[in-house]
């Protein structure tokens, strides 16, 4: 059967015999694994619908257990991104932890175009990315249904003095709660985490092309959500993520 749909590269492996595995994020079909005999060396569009940071259709071969791309046509193509050693690694690690985020087969399109808002909104951001990026991850979370409870305490339910972030309780409580608990992955804030994170979930990614948090601020909010992810989305070390690190 054939099929088509708008897609984004996450990665791809080589197989032997001339042959990748290209691992896709689908609008239509989610996160698939698919063969592919295109050559990159070769100036056609389907070779450069197989390129990192590019949003392009393709159309695919579909059997029982197994996914071909025959053909791909870029939409668009972010190649600024690959032109910018710190725009690269901030766009890699996205791609990794989205594919970490993702399912096999489960059709996610608000989350795909969040994806191709990212890559417009990073093109276009001249410094700071990690904000970009901090957003895009509170988004997402949000898309994915795993949002933390900011409004109120999430273990006694008090809307007073919420002054920590708790992993294993999902969200803010307050600092009664957290005097009480022993727990490594309770943090406090030296910034204003709730308005932070309510202001990146309802702006679009293209209001931050000039907007920027303070390093130390994002640093530690980076911290905190990679720690939440990891606990509720299962999502362990990235690849990405030393060099991320690095540029932190």
């Amino acid at each position: 059967m054939h099929i088509n749909s708008e897609g984004i590269v996450f990665r791809q492996v080589k197989i032997g015999g001339g042959r990748k595995m290209l691992h896709l994020f689908t609008k239509k079909y989610g996160k698939i694994s698919a063969g592919s005999s295109i050559t990159e060396k070769a100036r056609t569009k389907s070779a450069m619908a197989t390129q990192l940071f590019t949003y392009s259709n393709y159309e695919i071969f579909k059997s029982k257990d197994y996914y071909n791309i025959n053909s791909g046509e870029v939409k668009k193509s972010y190649y600024k991104i690959a032109e910018d050693v710190d725009k690269y690694m901030q766009a890699s690690f996205v791609l990794e932890l989205t594919e970490k985020m993702l399912p096999e087969e489960v059709p996610q399109p608000r989350l795909f175009n969040l994806l191709v808002d990212f890559f417009a909104a990073m093109e276009k951001r001249e410094k700071k990315h990690e904000t970009l990026v901090l957003a895009y991850e509170t988004k997402a979370l949000s898309l994915m249904g795993s949002f933390p409870q900011l409004d109120q305490c999430s273990c006694c339910g008090t809307r007073e003095n919420l002054s920590h972030f708790s992993v294993k309780d999902g969200g803010m409580i307050c600092r009664n709660c957290a005097n009480k608990a022993n727990d490594t992955l309770i943090y406090e804030p030296k910034f204003d985490i709730v308005n932070i994170l309510k202001y990146f979930l309802k702006t679009p990614l293209h209001g931050f092309e000039k907007i920027a948090l303070d390093e130390a601020a994002a640093k530690d909010l980076q911290g905190i959500l990679r720690s939440y992810m990891s606990y509720y989305l299962d999502i362990g070390t990235l690849k990405s993520e030393s060099f991320l690190k690095e540029i932190f």
